[in-house]
């Protein structure tokens, strides 16, 4: 579904990599959270996988189309919700998700029943026909997600998809995100709330300072940290004292335990 293969990227020709030879595959019907610090490079391989950053070195497949030699097939195939909510705020709803159905080539009754469905769900219908500048910031949070689900793409990728959402809506965003994968397909997402990953995620991933330094399920990533949570799991690995290396080394012992990640081999390497 994605494959990342060592990937890397700078800023301004920097001698610090922002992500460092990252080596990552997902696979249908897994829901993969990507956790760090702020600056730890996230939102920059967000960037990267969907297209809108160029890098450096390494390659980028999303089912099956490479990033750089067929990007059109490639995006055809991402559903996208930045983490923040750049939409065109004079359009109104209907005319924004009209929009981008229409560039997906989404047919009428398509939209239409995936549409209300979700605007159902995110209590959006009656706001429906607004101009989107006057939706207040959660409302924007949803409509923005309408927008990147509306082609039911295979791979979803979030960016801080619940900022914003009230309690509701961020239940039944994580109600789609588990249906989605049950579907057989994969949705790749970033979080600063640990708990919602623990409860929710088959796999994450911890990025610091641009390098995977951990990744694997909850139970083997908690294992690889001899922490009780993933919380403390994460401020161990993330924390001023940790050392790159270590990490390496801690994924290699996943490695070896693993069952079935054969793409992560080339992590032990990479971040």
């Amino acid at each position: 579904m994605l494959k990342i293969s060592h990937v890397s990227k700078t800023y301004n020709h920097s001698p610090v990599k922002a992500v460092d030879d990252l080596s990552l595959e997902l696979k249908p019907g897994e829901i993969y959270g990507f956790l760090g610090p702020n600056g730890a490079g996230k939102t920059t391989t967000i960037k990267m996988l969907t297209g809108i950053l160029s890098y450096e070195e390494g390659d980028i497949e999303i089912c099956g189309y490479d990033m750089k030699r067929d990007p059109i097939n490639a995006k055809r195939n991402v559903g996208y919700v930045s983490d923040n909510d750049v939409i065109y705020d004079k359009l109104s709803g209907k005319e924004y998700i009209d929009f981008l159905a229409d560039i997906y080539g989404v047919s009428l009754a398509d939209r239409k029943a995936r549409a209300e469905r979700m605007l159902d769900l995110f209590h959006l219908t009656e706001a429906f026909n607004n101009p989107i500048k006057t939706y207040s910031h959660g409302m924007k949070q949803k409509i923005s997600i309408i927008g990147a689900l509306i082609h039911n793409p295979k791979l979803w990728v979030l960016d801080e998809p619940m900022m914003g959402l009230d309690p509701q809506s961020a239940y039944e965003l994580k109600e789609l995100m588990r249906r989605h994968c049950e579907e057989g397909n994969t949705v790749f997402f970033s979080t600063h709330v640990l708990e919602v990953a623990e409860k929710l995620c088959d796999r994450v991933g911890i990025i610091v300072k641009g390098k995977l330094v951990m990744s694997g399920t909850i139970d083997e990533v908690k294992a690889q940290a001899n922490d009780e949570s993933l919380e403390e799991a994460f401020l161990a690995v993330a924390g001023e004292g940790f050392s790159i290396a270590e990490g390496a080394d801690n994924r290699a012992s996943e490695n070896a335990v693993a069952t079935a990640q054969p793409a992560e081999a080339d992590d032990d390497k990479a971040e």
